[in-house]
């Protein structure tokens, strides 16, 4: 049986741990500040067991990793590089749902020398996004078809009636991580055009400020 350790219990959780502790293989630890929290998603299953832990307290948070077969971390995104470090000292896998920061990045070919998956940005955006688009896209060619072109919008991206605020964005969730997010350039293919936008100018460039209807995206 593998030993699952998840970082965080979070609204996000709930389906994850609804799956691993379904799947007769794996035990899942879940470790929150809050515990009744984590107590609350197992829900005295068998295959799950919370326990609480402080991300402060490195001992605490490297005994755990330590007795893991491969860590999830859903903390905020700040604890994710101290968590990988842990995962390349005790030859643990590790799998976020943030995008990969530059000290993330650093830690790459230690994984790989080690021969350990270090998997990012697989939460709804980036993540759901990337792998729906491959999966439309690869059936698509494999039934010799051919891809046009390929749009996909996520978060909180109003309709353009209601687009009534500087940003021409509505929070969907943290107003700081959105805040922190668009400080990431934007690259993009339009029309076989390479585009590419800074962060600094990433929400003076939103759909409703190119294009009068949606209608006009197509």
């Amino acid at each position: 049986m593998k030993n699952i350790l998840l970082l965080g219990a979070g609204r996000v959780t709930k389906p994850l741990v609804d799956y691993l502790l379904n799947h007769p293989k794996f035990f899942l630890l879940i470790a929150s500040r809050t515990l009744s929290k984590a107590e609350a998603l197992i829900e005295n299953h068998p295959n799950g067991k919370a326990v609480q832990i402080n991300v402060q307290d490195d001992k605490a948070l490297e005994e755990l990793v330590s007795e893991a077969d491969i860590v999830i971390s859903l903390l905020p995104y700040t604890y994710h590089v101290k968590v990988a470090k842990l995962c390349l000292k005790h030859n643990v896998n590790l799998v976020t749902s943030s995008y990969v920061s530059k000290e993330m990045r650093q830690l790459n070919y230690e994984a790989i020398d080690k021969g350990l998956l270090f998997l990012n940005e697989v939460g709804l955006d980036p993540g759901i996004d990337h792998m729906s688009a491959m999966k439309i896209i690869d059936e698509v060619t494999q039934n010799d078809g051919s891809i046009k072109s390929f749009k996909s919008l996520c978060g909180g991206l109003p309709a353009p009636e209601a687009n009534d605020n500087p940003f021409g964005y509505k929070f969907s969730w943290s107003p700081r991580g959105v805040l922190l997010a668009s400080r990431n350039d934007a690259h993009y293919l339009m029309n076989g055009e390479e585009i590419k936008i800074e962060g600094k100018d990433l929400f003076e460039n939103y759909w409703t400020t190119k294009v009068e209807s949606i209608g006009e995206l197509e």
